[in-house]
């Protein structure tokens, strides 16, 4: 599928915590991170890409398993891709967030979700082209999902306006 270049792409779509976002016409995914983490996939053949947001690192009971573990969404973002015609081999990812704020928490959760992610996407043999982890402060993050390009806002604070639809203060 090759894209022309001169098709706008569709605009924000807004990723919530807990959620994965993949599409195969050119969409921009947004979302916010504290501790979380964000995993962007591409298929650098294909043109076509996808995001999870996860707060979790990972769950071992099946039952239980849902997208907020990082487990479960990075390797279901990873089968989305792969059902609609991904190879690993033509796979790349960004990864994003993981923050820690000291006096919100002595649990350092960020540290974790980063950690999950590297290691399902270096056991997978997708390489980590780019990546803005951990610190002290959050982010905004927009993927365009046609091109790979990623704009990473820094933000002390996350105001309820930072999510989409965008409001007040903002």
């Amino acid at each position: 599928m090759k894209r022309q270049e001169n098709i706008p792409i569709r605009l924000d779509y807004l990723l919530k915590p807990g959620f994965i976002y993949f599409s195969d016409k050119p969409i921009s995914i947004s979302t916010v991170l504290g501790s979380s983490v964000s995993v962007c996939l591409f298929d650098r053949r294909q043109k076509i890409g996808g995001m999870n947001h996860f707060q979790l690192p990972e769950i071992r009971e099946r039952e239980r398993s849902t997208p907020i573990y990082g487990n479960v969404a990075t390797l279901t973002l990873i089968r989305m891709m792969l059902s609609n015609g991904s190879r690993e081999s033509h796979l790349e990812a960004q990864l994003f967030g993981g923050a820690h704020n000291l006096s919100i928490s002595h649990i350092n959760m960020g540290r974790e979700n980063i950690r999950t992610a590297r290691t399902i996407l270096n056991r997978k043999k997708i390489r980590i082209i780019s990546e803005d982890v951990g610190g002290e402060v959050g982010r905004k993050i927009i993927f365009n999902t046609s091109t790979s390009e990623i704009a990473v806002l820094k933000v002390k604070t996350l105001r309820e306006s930072d999510w989409y639809p965008y409001e007040n203060d903002r």
